[in-house]
């Protein structure tokens, strides 16, 4: 829940830097689309960068009770913003706009540790026509159930999956049984 307060909190802040750094040259652009002279008139500067920029009091309360909303009430509220201001499931902002954002996921994402596979699934690929009856017997032998016929459609329809979810060991031994008598595995 604190990071999606930062997260609203920087994005309002990215915001607030995105619209004050604009309003000085609408501003500028209205005053001159107002005075047909070609001479300029008072022009704004906006302040420095490091500065903090005044915001209204309307904004800055709506920013208060926007940071201390839970993480579903910001869902609730985001949806009903899109529909309301008919926008689109994607960011209105540039990617470089939340750079530091992203940074952040991309720091979170990379501590987090890498998901080793545990499951296989081991494939009959292809068979050597020569030791198709081998094939079909150590097929036959290898899984459970299975008698000489059904051996012979299974080993003829390949590609087909000789067995699912199983550990790497067992996996890596039915490779070799099968590749002993000229099958090619795959292993997913």
């Amino acid at each position: 829940m604190q990071n999606a307060r930062i997260l609203v909190r920087s994005s309002f802040r990215t915001l607030r830097r995105g619209i004050s750094k604009c309003a000085p040259a609408a501003q500028t652009q209205t005053a001159q689309a107002q005075t047909p002279s070609p001479v300029v008139e008072n022009l704004t500067v906006p302040p420095p960068s490091d500065v903090e920029k005044p915001v209204s009091p309307k904004i800055e309360k709506l920013v208060t009770e926007i940071s201390q909303l839970n993480l579903i009430e910001v869902s609730e509220l985001s949806g009903l913003l899109k529909k309301r201001l008919n926008l689109p499931d994607a960011p209105a902002f540039p990617v470089g706009g939340f750079a530091a954002v992203g940074s952040a996921v991309a720091e979170e994402e990379e501590a987090a540790p890498q998901k080793v596979k545990s499951s296989f699934t081991v494939k009959l690929m292809k068979f050597d026509e020569k030791q198709k009856v081998a094939l079909i017997k150590e097929i036959k032998g290898l899984l459970e159930g299975m008698n000489l016929v059904q051996a012979k459609k299974f080993v003829e329809s390949a590609p087909a999956v000789v067995k699912a979810d199983i550990p790497k060991d067992e996996a890596e031994k039915l490779k070799e049984a099968i590749e002993k008598v000229g099958g090619t595995i795959q292993i997913d």
